[in-house]
């Protein structure tokens, strides 16, 4: 038997990298509003009390900066100094420049927008097509985010992460070894006799609250280990504990490292840039490839060069368990699937205002509206083929 240990993690969008991923799509999200095709690569940074949005942009649109960005950290629930940002009183500069001309003259005749490796992939751990690991890792972020804004438990601040460590036997996900929320808090939970950790019947709640409605009860076990604000307390937190950058959770962004990631980050860039585009359509070519039948698991990889539409290559590893061989895999995708920029713009519709919600939470597993590369309606053709 083969065992193997495998752990992922995520973060609210309260944490300070996501709070600018999803500063720097909802810009994108703004100037795809007036269904023009801007070119937009943009970056955000914040840190006590300031947020800087800069990048190149090619508009005939204007976004006001400072009205999106305060409602989307009252969104968020950064509303008073006491989580270290104010959505009232913070500072907001803008140093966004334009989109550099020789760029942008390999980019107008169809080519792709920057030179790299994109990644997808997909497996039949959950019903999501997605590694176990990441999607309760994602699920708990979610579910912590929940009860802070239902006020479940009131005590709970914007900031927080999750972690997940799964035991596989033979490829096969049997158990959870521990679990882990990082969560910030106000001073109401910290233990009356010792003021450096919170209190036993606060890490009680947390579990009960956050923990226990998500992971499955088959796959706990006696000895699972449950890591609650380990350090013991989490009251500073935030940018004033950490500065946030656009583009520094990847891992998070997709498969929770267990395969793989490409060359750049997602958020920030509109999908001329093939960084973003690309990994979708290498993760909707996977997920058919899965969804058909044809693998229980399959990774995609293409490359890029800046200026040229079709892909340079095309690399699948389905790990040993297709039915088919690799080169008629490829065959497939390349029939099937349209992979020059153009191309998946067109037929994954993305040219939309849908990309601030990609940026926390992740962006593949996510059956929702707007999620087009999460479609299995290449899968019959596939599997008759």
């Amino acid at each position: 038997m083969n065992e193997k240990y495998i752990t992922s993690e995520s973060v609210t969008e309260g944490h300070p990298d996501k709070i600018c991923d999803q500063i720097s799509d909802l810009v994108l999200d703004e100037l795809l509003k007036n269904n023009e095709k801007p070119r937009v690569a943009c970056e955000t940074f914040v840190t006590k009390g300031l947020i800087i949005v800069g990048g190149e942009i090619t508009t005939e649109s204007y976004v006001d900066l400072d009205n999106v960005v305060r409602e989307k950290l009252r969104q968020i629930g950064y509303t008073s100094s006491v989580y270290g940002l104010d959505c009232n009183t913070c500072g907001i500069i803008d140093v966004i420049g334009k989109q550099s001309p020789d760029i942008a003259q390999g980019v107008d005749t169809g080519g792709a927008g920057d030179q790299g490796i994109m990644i997808g992939y997909a497996c039949r751990e959950t019903p999501e097509l997605m590694p176990f690991p990441i999607s309760l890792a994602h699920k708990l972020a979610k579910q912590l985010t929940y009860v802070r804004k239902q006020n479940i438990l009131d005590y709970l601040g914007p900031d927080g992460k999750t972690q997940v460590t799964l035991k596989y036997e033979d490829d096969i996900p049997k158990e959870i070894v521990n679990i882990v929320i990082s969560t910030q808090h106000t001073e109401k939970i910290l233990d009356k006799k010792n003021s450096s950790t919170i209190t036993n019947e606060a890490r009680k709640e947390i579990i009960n609250a956050v923990v226990k409605p998500i992971i499955p009860e088959n796959m706990l076990r006696k000895n699972t280990k449950y890591y609650i604000n380990p350090t013991g307390k989490f009251l500073i937190g935030g940018p004033v504990a950490d500065s946030g950058l656009t583009g520094r959770k990847i891992i998070v962004d997709t498969y929770g490292g267990v395969v793989a990631h490409g060359g750049g980050c997602f958020s920030g860039k509109d999908p001329t840039k093939v960084d973003r585009s690309g990994a979708y359509i290498a993760r909707y070519i996977a997920k058919n490839i899965v969804a058909s039948g044809i693998a229980q698991k399959c990774l995609v990889q293409l490359a890029y060069v800046i200026g040229v539409a079709e892909p340079v290559s095309i690399f699948i590893d389905c790990f040993g368990t297709s039915q088919i061989s690799n080169e008629k895999i490829i065959k497939l995708v390349r029939e099937n699937f349209k992979l020059t920029p153009k191309g998946i713009i067109d037929s994954l519709d993305l040219m939309k205002p849908k990309y601030c919600k990609t940026a926390a939470y992740g962006h593949f597993g996510r059956e929702e509206e707007g999620f087009t590369w999460e479609r299995t309606d290449k899968a019959e053709l596939l599997e008759k083929n």
